[in-house]
């Protein structure tokens, strides 16, 4: 298994959630999914994994990389659906968490476009037959953030947050693990 995204996957701490599970982890702090895409193929695609589960989109929508509309973004994530699917690696999606605010670039109310990306999300795996997890609704607050006791920056999960998260991945991993690998359904 390969969990692949951004700073919310690289600091996952994977054998503490999920002792003696062969889980990679393939989170590289600051990326979009731009800068995942051009990676997919060595970081994913040539170790093989049974599954990768997807934890993208937050850095997207704080601009790191620049502006990006939500277009490009589902783009983005389908093509890598599309090579996983290639490649007979079952998917599993998982949804952008909570973000009421970004420190390092606040002001940029992310809120509604988590929503967004997350509602394409959930629509695109049913769609396609793939495994959605949503951690959002497991972990927001009444603002739609992450809270305190999740999170000591309001974005980046603590270890209380990775506890509520490693067992909706679990599940996932196990449902897209019962699922036959598939060709992809391509969708222009």
């Amino acid at each position: 298994m390969v969990f692949f995204g951004d700073s919310i996957t690289q600091g996952w701490n994977l054998a503490e959630s999920f002792p003696g599970k062969p889980y990679v982890n393939r989170g590289i702090s600051g990326e979009t999914t731009s800068n995942m895409l051009l990676r997919f193929r060595q970081d994913v695609i040539a170790i093989a994994p049974k599954v990768v589960v997807f934890l993208a989109g937050t850095n997207d929508i704080a601009g790191n990389t620049g502006p990006i509309s939500l277009e490009a973004m589902e783009a983005n994530l389908a093509s890598m659906v599309e090579l996983a699917e290639l490649h007979g690696i079952r998917v599993v999606l998982g949804s952008v968490l909570p973000a009421y605010d970004y420190p390092w670039n606040p002001g940029l109310e992310p809120v509604a476009k988590i929503a967004a990306l997350n509602a394409w999300l959930k629509s695109y795996a049913a769609e396609q037959g793939l495994v959605y997890v949503d951690y959002y609704s497991a972990m927001q607050d009444e603002r739609h953030g992450l809270p305190e006791n999740l999170s000591h920056d309001g974005v980046h999960p603590n270890k209380a947050g990775y506890a509520v998260m490693a067992p909706l991945a679990e599940q996932g991993i196990t449902q897209a693990l019962h699922k036959r690998p598939r060709l992809p359904k391509v969708t222009h």
